[in-house]
């Protein structure tokens, strides 16, 4: 059982915080990563930490493993059911990620948790002061219950600890600006809905405007996931406004692919994310215009944070 360091009181806001995905030279989109932590082994964290901070990668989602997510697409399940079959917990996760975060560059660390698989036994101001503790730069909850919206909030404020929120390219524009005040990391939009790694290529329009939409109102980076395989996807994500890319289900199969190759899973994951940046050449203007009003669909409580 984690302790909370923090005591108890009125809410707080957790204000924006510098470092993740500051604006680049070549005027290209950053770059976050997703992974299931303990797929590499999690003594492999230090190498696939340092491979993506070489690699130029701005942000390293690192989930807590936890089972049968109705999010995700069968690669990431796999990929967590291997971290849990290997004895992966929590606390493990956060020692390994206290051991790595003083070494890395530029690199930020943006934790995924589960609320009722991982965060609710504990509860959140004991998870969230140990998150802070451990130096992750940010924290996403998967499945957390509207009504604990709130008390999350407030317990991240009073751990310091950078909050990811979530909506959809089809959120209503109430959800959308809720998001934006809620976010203090950054803020993960969903291209559209579906499990990761099953995704058809996004509606462009929609996620336009509703970048266009978020873009007054959000105090930190946009980041859309869901659908990014490659370069070009990248490419087109910053063409439309987002500052950053989420690649998930893309990295988590190279690898499964080098587990079943007998390979290096961390030389197969530089030499992906190496791949990722857009050719410096592609044009970057004739993003579509924006000016419709945004879309009007609820999105769900919370996002996986995986594509």
């Amino acid at each position: 059982m984690f302790h909370a360091a923090h005591p108890a009181g009125a809410a707080v806001a957790v204000p924006p915080t510098p470092g993740f995905f500051p604006r680049r030279d070549d005027g290209a989109p950053g770059l976050a990563l997703f992974l299931n932590a303990g797929d590499p082994p999690l003594d492999r964290l230090p190498d696939v930490a340092a491979a993506l901070d070489d690699s130029g990668v701005e942000c390293l989602e690192l989930a807590v493993p936890f089972p049968d997510s109705v999010t995700d697409g069968p690669v990431v399940r796999r990929s967590a059911r291997r971290a849990l079959d290997a004895g992966v917990t929590a606390t493990a996760v956060l020692d390994a990620v206290a051991a790595v975060r003083p070494r890395l560059r530029r690199l930020r660390i943006a934790l995924l948790a589960d609320f009722g698989h991982t965060v609710k036994g504990h509860g959140l101001p004991a998870f969230t002061a140990r998150a802070a503790d451990a130096g992750c730069d940010g924290l996403l909850l998967h499945g957390l219950p509207p009504r604990l919206r709130e008390p999350y909030l407030d317990a991240a404020a009073r751990a310091g600890l950078p909050v990811v929120a979530t909506c959809y390219a089809v959120s209503r524009p109430e959800a959308v600006a809720r998001a934006a005040a809620d976010a203090s990391a950054y803020l993960y939009l969903v291209a559209h809905y579906g499990r990761s790694g099953t995704a058809a290529p996004p509606d462009e329009d929609a996620l336009a405007r509703t970048l266009a939409a978020l873009r007054p109102a959000a105090r930190v980076p946009v980041a859309v996931g869901f659908g990014v395989r490659t370069a070009a996807d990248v490419g087109r994500l910053g063409r439309l406004g987002a500052d950053a890319a989420v690649v998930g289900s893309a990295a988590v199969a190279r690898v499964e692919q080098a587990v079943e190759a007998g390979d290096d899973p961390v030389a197969r994951l530089a030499a992906f994310a190496g791949a990722l940046r857009p050719d410096p050449r592609t044009p970057t203007e004739g993003a579509p215009a924006v000016t419709a009003p945004a879309p009007t669909c609820e999105p769900a409580s919370a996002g996986t944070g995986t594509a």
